[in-house]
C-alpha cells in the first residue's frame, strides 16, 4: 500500500471524524430524543447518532465512492477498491445522553482486511487522536507512547460493561477478581477513548468483552502504534470475545488472569 494512499485515507478520516464531532457537540439538543433502543433500554441510540453516521457516510461517498463501509448504525457495503471504512459515529452514547464528556467519533480504514488508518475525535476533550500503520500514534502534533513498564499491582486498568444484564453480572464478577491485583479500575464508557487513553499513558491497560468491530478498529491501531500490545484470548487477536490493550508488561500479566477468570464468556 502506497504512502500516498495512506495519507489520503488519513485526510478523509480526519475530515469525517472532525465534522461528525462538531455536529454532535454543537447540535446536541437540550431535550435529546431517543430514536430507538439497541440491546436493552439502557443502551440508547439517539437521533444525533444517526445524523452523525449519515454525515460521515456522505463524506466517504463523495471522497472515496469505491470504498466499502461498515457502520454501527447499519451501513454495510462491500466496495470495490480494497478499502473498507469501519465507523462508530458516536462511541459513548450514554455519556453523550447524560452530558458527560467521554464520548467520541471513531473512523478507521482497512485495506484488504488490515487496519491502516485510525482516527478518534473527542470534541468535549478538544482532542483528535490518529494513527497510520507503521507511522506512530498522535494526539494532534504530539507523538504518543504508552506508559513505561510497571508491575500489575501498580497498573491502572480500564474496562467496560455490557448493557445486557446477565453479561454485566459476569463482568462484575471478573472485575471483582481483578481489582485486588491492580492499582485500581476505571470505567470510562467509551471503548475508543479507553484505547486512546492506553496510547496516551492515561491507563496502563484496558479490557472488555462484547465489543464490535467499529468499537475497536481505530482505537486498537492507535494503541498499538503507541507501543501497547493488543489481543484477545491467548494467541488470538482482539475481538468481540475479548479485547485487551496494555503496556507490554501489564499485558503479559493481565491476559492470563482474564483467561483464568473466564472474562471471555457470559
Amino acid at each position: 500500500m502506497s504512502e500516498e494512499l495512506k495519507a489520503e485515507l488519513l485526510a478523509v478520516g480526519m475530515e469525517a471524524a472532525r465534522q461528525a464531532g462538531a455536529l454532535l457537540r454543537d447540535g446536541r439538543p437540550a431535550d435529546l430524543a431517543v430514536a430507538a433502543t439497541k440491546t436493552s433500554p439502557i443502551d440508547v441510540v439517539t437521533e444525533m447518532d444517526i445524523a452523525a453516521e449519515k454525515l460521515i457516510t456522505g463524506i466517504l461517498a463523495e471522497r472515496r465512492p469505491a470504498d466499502g463501509l461498515l457502520g454501527e448504525e447499519g451501513a454495510d457495503t462491500p466496495g470495490t477498491s480494497g478499502v473498507r471504512w469501519v465507523v462508530d459515529p458516536l462511541d459513548g452514547t450514554v455519556n453523550y445522553l447524560y452530558g458527560l464528556p467521554s464520548w467520541g467519533v471513531s473512523v478507521a480504514a482497512e485495506y484488504e482486511g488490515e487496519t491502516v488508518v485510525g482516527v478518534v475525535a473527542a470534541p468535549m476533550r478538544g482532542e483528535v487522536y490518529h494513527a497510520v500503520l507503521g507511522g506512530g500514534a498522535w494526539l494532534g502534533p504530539a507523538r504518543l507512547a504508552c506508559r513505561p513498564a510497571a508491575p500489575l499491582d501498580q497498573a491502572l486498568v480500564g474496562t467496560g460493561f455490557a448493557y445486557v444484564q446477565t453479561r454485566r453480572a459476569h463482568q462484575a464478577d471478573v472485575a471483582q477478581r481483578i481489582i485486588p491485583l491492580v492499582r485500581d479500575i476505571r470505567r470510562g464508557g467509551s471503548a475508543a477513548l479507553d484505547l486512546c487513553d492506553v496510547a496516551a499513558g492515561r491507563l496502563d491497560g484496558y479490557y472488555e468483552r462484547g465489543l464490535n468491530p467499529w468499537d475497536l478498529a481505530a482505537g486498537e491501531l492507535i494503541a498499538r502504534e503507541a507501543g501497547a500490545v493488543t489481543g484477545g484470548r491467548p494467541g488470538e487477536p482482539a475481538s468481540g470475545e475479548l479485547a485487551l490493550a496494555a503496556t507490554p508488561a501489564v499485558f503479559a500479566s493481565l491476559q492470563p488472569l482474564l483467561e483464568e477468570a473466564g472474562a471471555w464468556h457470559d
